[in-house]
């Protein structure tokens, strides 16, 4: 069992990107104009996690209002290899979580990337679950014991606030790195004794678990995990219109999930491949802000005031820098460049 590692380094990252985007996108073309034979394309990284990307996704929001594009939807299992895949310039546009984005910026070659998006804000669809029958009610209880998370992803940081607020260290417990899958398969074996993860995999580690926090817990007590989505460098400068749209696109199934729920519901359903009641279920477990909420300047900030978004993302990379996932934070102003909110009121017209 490994204990929790120092943040992947730069060359481990770039080592792994070549084998992430070949995995990913066979058959692509990677053509640094960002199109193949003539055809504009986007490559558009999302997880099988309710959000509006699945709407949108579903219901072919984007290709209706790019149709002379080529749009690919690549599925990841974690922020890690989302990260791994924009070092390899496999993607354009991507879901990515708070804390792989934070780590993105950390180090003297930051990801060339920015975030466009927020997708949600982390709920009670991310949880630490202990196994029943090993006698563990609270976070304290899991001092020598062994706990699973995918390493690098927003479970991760969530992992590590709680342990800190329990007054434990990383050292305290046996930290395994496990994407969901795997935990479930260590869960069933009885390999692990708690896992902190999101769901699906989450609501079956429920079915013979105990729940001692969740990140809705976690960011009430002032450390909130998002959802983001970012955008490569290279489409911000060849082509912002297409980040228009999708942002567009975006907007509008923010607005399915507040307005529509019964079409959120099919949407996440088909996508998913579960019933409608347990899309259901999952879809209320997620706190999805509104178009307006996106672009206001609480989130954005204004003159003063850095926002939301800003603070939260630097709040995570000092905390990720005091546990020593990362060597340092990045400083305020590699923050402040690190979205891309040209444009962005224009979704609400």
């Amino acid at each position: 069992m490994s204990r929790v590692p120092q943040g992947p380094s730069r060359r481990l990252l770039l080592a792994g990107a070549l084998a992430v985007a070949s995995a990913a996108l066979t058959g692509c073309s990677s053509d640094s104009d960002g199109s193949s034979g003539g055809v504009k394309r986007l490559r558009i990284g999302y997880f099988a996690f309710p959000s509006g990307d699945l709407i949108v996704k579903n219901r072919k929001l984007l290709e209706k209002a790019l149709p002379d594009y080529k749009i690919t939807w690549i599925k990841f299992d974690s922020g890690a290899s989302v990260n791994q895949a924009f070092l390899g310039k496999s993607l354009d546009i991507a879901a990515l979580g708070s804390s792989p984005f934070a780590r993105g910026l950390a180090g003297p070659s930051p990801i060339p990337y920015k975030v466009a998006w927020i997708l949600d804000v982390a709920g009670d669809n991310e949880a630490l679950v202990a196994r029943k029958g090993t006698g563990i009610s609270d976070v304290a209880g899991l001092k020598g014991r062994t706990v699973a998370t995918p390493f690098a992803s927003t479970s991760h940081y969530s992992l590590l606030a709680a342990l800190e607020t329990a007054g434990l260290k990383p050292s305290d417990v046996k930290l395994v790195d496990l994407q969901p899958q795997a935990i479930l398969a260590a869960w069933q074996r009885g390999d692990i004794d708690a896992a902190y993860v999101w769901l699906p995999t989450l609501d079956e580690l429920r079915k013979t678990g105990t729940q001692l926090t969740s990140s809705k817990q976690i960011g009430a007590a002032g450390k909130p995990t998002l959802d983001l989505a970012v955008v490569s460098d290279d489409l911000i400068a060849k082509d912002p219109k297409a980040i228009d749209a999708w942002r567009k696109a975006e907007a509008e199934a923010l607005r399915v999930l507040k307005s529509d729920p019964d079409g959120a519901v099919k949407a996440v359903s088909a996508e998913l491949g579960i019933s409608a009641a347990d899309a259901k279920a999952q879809i209320e477990q997620g706190v999805f802000l509104t178009p307006e909420q996106v672009t206001s300047a609480d989130w954005l900030g204004a003159d003063g005031n850095p926002g939301k978004l800003r603070s939260y993302v630097a709040d995570t990379a000092e905390f990720l820098a005091r546990q020593k996932q990362i060597d340092a934070a990045p400083s305020a102003d590699a923050v402040r460049k690190a979205f891309y909110l040209k444009g962005l009121p224009d979704v609400l017209k």
